[in-house]
């Protein structure tokens, strides 16, 4: 169940809500919560799952606060981080790594190995990262081990925050797990924040998806340069708005139930570097791996050489994170090579540039980085890095055969909603009774009845939009 589906908006959510607000007490709400998650992730996937991870990190949690020597917990937290990853090994790479297998055994004249299909989980990688989130927080100290299996499981199967993140940590969350409020003031906030969220998926993500997935599923040898250049800007600018509209809608749902999240995006396509990108991009699982895996390495404490290894590492698994494939590491070793490189001086000569040469560096690197990402293939990006090169030759289709009204629309809206310029003429029509107090309160009254228009005109074309059954993929389910 997607959140721009209309069954989760007119259906889901509406009653969730109604039972959360009719309860009184957060054990109730949170066992209300708890089931809601439950039927959420059943609705599109075998619900056992769940069930046993949200069993086996209750169990293994207490069992590492319980543990007292220093030798005993290592063990017992090395034990819970390999039940963790081995789960999602299982059900994520065993696909990858028996094809892998094969592929090595027939060059060396042996029969393949034969596993039967392994279905991936929705959102098994959220799943399983939160899982270790409230393990590692629990041997570290930074909270103790939840005893009131309730709260364990909501932490671990919050429907908002299930299948597409943000990944929120324990030790943020845990307080929150016990004790809330919801206000009508956070209630307000959480349905704006939401209804912008639902408009960037379904208004801005869904249209450019169209004609990225049109020209990507075309044969190499008929995608010319335009072609090739028009689909990998629209899909960055897809990838951008599916995942931070998803984003944007976690967060207003947490906050209507009374949960607080962190940001996951602080526009990452203004940055200026490849650092400053994965400060701004997904912020949720870069402080994740930085924190859980790039500080417990030696970050930079061991020297430059082990941090530049470290930062490899961190950024292979990062890639492999997104999915089981050499797309997905190639993508991360790009990023982590030229994060590398920004920290061996590339940083500072770019430093010295004209700023939109900055960002035009910064951009290029990642739009790069999303034909690898994108790419079914290794061979397919090749190709079409090629054909972005002017090397296709193809003339079968125009350029502009691709485009229409909605299309250049929503580009246009997609890259002045990827800079701060929207917030910051909102903060300044925000000031304007401050600033003309004689029409204060006219002004005041006028900008929010404006503000609640424009939020009904966008739900109003986001449900006109599902009404028509128009293209509604999902990018991150599958991670």
């Amino acid at each position: 169940m997607l959140f721009s589906e209309p069954g989760f908006l007119f259906f889901f959510l509406p009653l969730v809500l109604l039972g959360g607000l009719a309860l009184s007490g957060v054990r109730l709400r949170n066992l209300w919560l708890v089931l809601a998650s439950l039927f959420f992730y059943a609705y599109g996937e075998k619900v056992a799952i769940m069930l046993g991870s949200i069993l086996l990190n209750y169990l293994l949690g207490l069992w590492v606060g319980a543990t007292r020597h220093s030798r005993g917990r290592r063990w017992t937290i090395a034990l819970a981080v390999a039940v963790n990853l081995g789960l999602l090994i299982a059900f994520k790479y065993t696909n990858f790594i028996v094809a892998n297998l094969n592929s090595a055994a027939g060059l060396l004249g042996h029969g393949p190995f034969r596993v039967g299909h392994v279905a991936l989980p929705i959102g098994i990688s959220f799943l399983t990262f939160h899982g270790l989130s409230y393990v590692i927080d629990v041997h570290r100290g930074d909270a103790p081990a939840n005893k009131r299996f309730l709260e364990a499981a909501l932490y671990l199967s919050f429907f908002p925050q299930l299948i597409a993140g943000p990944i929120i940590r324990y030790r943020d969350i845990a307080g929150q797990l016990r004790s809330r409020q919801v206000t009508l003031a956070d209630f307000t906030w959480g349905i704006q924040r939401f209804l912008m969220g639902l408009a960037k998926k379904l208004l801005i993500a869904n249209t450019v998806a169209l004609t990225a997935d049109k020209i990507f599923g075309l044969p190499l040898r008929q995608i010319n340069g335009g072609m090739a250049w028009l689909a990998v800007g629209c899909y960055t600018v897809q990838i951008y708005f599916d995942f931070s509209g998803y984003s944007d809608m976690a967060i207003g749902l947490a906050r209507m139930f009374g949960f607080r999240f962190g940001e996951n995006f602080n526009y990452p396509y203004i940055s200026t570097t490849l650092s400053e990108f994965w400060r701004r991009w997904h912020i949720s699982l870069s402080n994740w791996f930085r924190d859980y895996l790039f500080f417990p390495l030696g970050a930079n404490r061991l020297g430059n050489r082990r941090a530049y290894c470290n930062l490899m590492l961190v950024f292979l698994l990062c890639g492999l994170w997104h999915g089981a494939s050499w797309n997905f590491a190639v993508w991360g070793l790009f990023h982590g090579g030229l994060l590398v490189l920004e920290r061996l001086g590339l940083a500072r000569r770019v430093g010295g540039w004209w700023r939109p040469f900055r960002h035009g560096y910064a951009l290029l690197a990642i739009m790069a980085g999303w034909v690898i990402f994108r790419a079914a293939t290794l061979g397919e990006a090749m190709g079409l890095f090629r054909a972005m090169a002017g090397q296709s030759g193809a003339t079968l289709y125009r350029t502009t055969s691709f485009l229409d009204l909605p299309v250049l629309l929503a580009l246009a809206a997609g890259i002045v909603l990827s800079t701060p310029l929207f917030p910051a003429l909102q903060r300044k029509v925000q000031a304007l009774p401050e600033r003309f107090p004689r029409w204060g309160p006219a002004l005041g009254l006028g900008i929010s009845a404006a503000a609640l228009a424009g939020l009904l005109l966008l739900f109003l074309a986001s449900a006109v939009t599902l009404a028509a059954g128009t293209y509604n993929p999902f990018i991150y389910y599958k991670f």
